[in-house]
């Protein structure tokens, strides 16, 4: 009888890494990269989010595959982006306050990127203008479209078409296109997200032909995060700036069905106490795993019928059936429900590879200030 090739997760030196830990999986990201490339047609079509992962080997690997264009949540992740030579790098955070001189610096230490920013506000615009002009320098800038989340950007129409043509009056600054993400879609079945996408990217599309016709050029549109990322892809027109489904997460695959992206990132937890007889604590707190989203915030593997009753700081205790089947010290395994907060709570992540732990990536961009 053939021998069972053991489980993508298995680690045969799990037993050398303490917990809690993260653990990242190269050859998954890449294949995730690769699924990625093949939905978007075209590398140039894509813009993927840094803040996933915020680790710059990740960066290098999309760059070996033709990835030249990146978007950053931070300051600290454009600069970690830049300093592997990307060449296009967009902040897709307004720049406001001491950012705005910090961001100018930023373009001023790294002079081959092509760095961008979004606004919404012209009091930012000005300031950022000023900043930049008094550097001698021209930054450019999309305009940040409010498309139905209500979280920040101008809602497609009037004001937004004359937000964007008086930027382009601004010395120090460049119109350079619209910023169009539409986190709130993330519809469980796929033709209402469809339906929810065309929806909202519909005011987009006018405001862009509006503006052509207006002598501003042909904008470019950076639109969409991962659950919308493949109905930006058909477009053809926009640039597409997925960034969860680089690692993946228990939550996307919860609420996702149709994107076929596999998880390449888990947390790894010990078995600290027995509580009770079918209870488990574990060392998987809230400064261990992203813990904004109610309870499951991990999906232990192998261990379906486990239900959180109580998450502390350093402590997660859970009820399981199998709770008598673990003794203290024993590891776990688990997918997170949402990986990009997740990463950040860690300094480095534990890199597997062939079933074995050989190496740690540091998560240089967790850190809000690296240089500028």
């Amino acid at each position: 009888m053939a021998q069972l090739a053991p489980p993508w997760y298995h680690i045969s030196n799990l037993h050398e890494i303490d917990s809690p830990a993260l653990l990242v999986f190269p050859d998954r990201i890449e294949e995730n990269l690769r699924k990625m490339l093949a939905i978007a047609g075209d590398p140039a079509r894509l813009r993927p989010h840094v803040k996933t992962h915020k680790i710059a080997e990740v960066v290098r690997l999309q760059m070996t595959l033709g990835i030249t264009r990146f978007k950053c949540a931070t300051i600290a992740e454009a600069e970690m982006t830049a300093g592997c030579g990307a060449s296009d790098v967009l902040l897709a955070y307004p720049p406001v306050g001491p950012k705005a001189a910090r961001f100018v610096q930023l373009a001023k230490k790294f002079p081959a990127t092509r760095f961008s920013a979004i606004a919404d506000d012209p009091d930012a615009m000005r300031a950022l203008a000023d900043a930049a002009s008094a550097a001698g320098l021209t930054i450019d800038v999309m305009l940040d479209l409010d498309c139905g989340q209500h979280r920040s950007g101008v809602v497609p129409g009037p004001k937004a078409a004359d937000l964007y043509g008086w930027m382009a009056g601004l010395r120090g600054v460049r119109p350079a296109g619209l910023h169009a993400y539409d986190g709130h879609i993330v519809d469980t079945g796929l033709a209402a997200r469809m339906k929810a996408c065309e929806a909202a990217y519909a005011p987009v599309k006018a405001l862009r032909e509006q503006l052509t016709q207006a002598g501003l050029g042909f904008p470019t549109v950076v639109a969409g995060g991962t659950p919308t990322f493949p109905m930006h892809a058909r477009r053809g027109d926009a640039e597409c700036s997925p960034g969860t489904c680089i690692l993946w997460d228990h939550g996307y695959a919860t609420k996702l069905p149709d994107l076929s992206f596999q998880p390449a990132a888990l947390v790894l937890t010990r078995v600290v106490s027995k509580p009770g007889p079918n209870l488990l604590c574990l060392d998987l707190g809230h400064k261990a795993v992203a813990s904004e989203n109610p309870p499951p915030r991990v999906n232990l593997i192998n261990l379906a019928d486990a239900k959180a009753v109580a998450h502390n700081e350093e402590h997660l205790v859970i009820e399981t059936t199998k709770a008598a089947t673990f003794k203290v010290g024993d590891p776990l395994l688990g997918i997170p429900w949402h990986i990009c907060p997740t990463v950040a709570l860690y300094s480095e992540a534990v890199v597997i590879q062939n079933g074995k732990a050989v190496a740690a990536w540091k998560i240089v961009a967790r850190d809000r200030k690296l240089t500028v």
